[in-house]
């Protein structure tokens, strides 16, 4: 008996078809949405470089921050940009809690209290007058353990000033070890770890260095992982989970999609992927110059990234996908 071949294209025949047996999901509750907090500024000021996004004021991120909120965004990440002039070698702003990061998340807990997952960048290269994520040694190379007891002091006033979750960012050595136990010395044994388990020394970070007003010189090559090596990727992956990550994070996301998926394949945490600033931009620019449709490429990518593994994705999008799929 002969039976009919089977037409995979009958179940896209209709918008409702496609909707009944579509295999990915992108929510809005799925994105998180990274936001800049500026010192010093009495209105935002727009980065040039990543059009429609802004250094905020304390004032203007906390209307942001709740019109993305109602509109279902998961959660905040919030990156603090002091004045030149509070930078040091050791980013002791970023410790302080007059720092405008730490001020700014004493805003939004008020704000939003458990209405949302409020996360915090804990990293130096923001806060240090040299621009890298780590304390130098004499010589001006990064020193490792001296940077994590930076960092654990930056995590506990984040949490102390309200953060849910603090990101870790800088790829230490020993960072998420380092970080859980201070936090659990100091009582904060409920706030979460997201690690940037695999950051890569890309290319496609030249924009974010504008909206943090980096004060880099040279490059990060010594502590973030060449682009080339995927089994060193997952090997930090599994490094961070065995020292307690509670996420685990690929960063960026489009150029490292098998890595997405390959730490999805063995983590029993969730997985976040960032699509960091220079995706943002370079799509932003093709759109803006009529070479693609902004709202349907950035759905792509975004939809990609979820194929790929990722339970949470950050995206400087997450608002107006929360729009767009209303």
């Amino acid at each position: 008996m002969a039976f009919p071949s089977h037409r995979p294209r009958r179940l896209r025949s209709t918008p409702a078809l496609r909707r009944l047996v579509a295999q990915t999901s992108l929510e809005p509750r799925h994105l998180v949405l990274p936001m800049f907090v500026a010192d010093g500024i009495s209105e935002s000021r727009p980065i040039s470089s990543m059009p429609g996004v802004v250094q905020h004021t304390r004032d203007s991120l906390r209307r942001a921050a709740a019109d993305a909120v109602a509109a279902g965004v998961g959660g905040l990440m919030l990156f603090g940009v002091p004045r030149d002039e509070d930078k040091d070698a050791s980013g002791s702003i970023g410790v302080s809690e007059d720092g405008i990061l730490n001020v700014a998340l004493r805003d939004l807990a008020k704000d939003l209290g458990e209405d949302t997952v409020l996360m915090a960048d804990t990293c130096l290269d923001e806060f240090t007058d040299h621009g890298h994520c780590g304390v130098l040694d004499a010589t001006g190379r990064v020193d490792n353990d001296a940077t994590n007891a930076r960092y654990v002091e930056l995590a506990v006033a984040q949490a102390d000033s309200g953060a849910h979750v603090v990101g870790p960012s800088g790829m230490m050595d020993g960072q998420v070890a380092a970080i859980r136990a201070g936090l659990d010395a100091a009582g904060h044994t409920d706030t979460v770890i997201l690690a940037y388990a695999a950051k890569f020394a890309s290319g496609f970070y030249g924009p974010f260095r504008e909206a943090v007003a980096s004060s880099l010189r040279g490059d990060r090559r010594t502590y973030q992982q060449d682009p080339g090596n995927a089994r060193e990727a997952l090997h930090e992956v599994q490094l961070d989970i065995d020292e307690g990550a509670d996420i685990v994070m690929v960063k960026p996301a489009m150029a490292y999609l098998d890595l997405v998926r390959a730490a999805a394949d063995i983590s029993p945490v969730p997985v976040a992927a960032y699509q960091v600033s220079g995706e943002y931009a370079m799509i932003s620019a093709a759109a803006a110059n009529g070479w693609i449709d902004l709202q349907t490429v950035a759905l792509e990518t975004l939809t990609g990234i979820r194929r790929a593994g990722a339970d949470i994705v950050l995206t400087y999008w997450a608002a107006d996908v929360a729009g767009w799929l209303a």
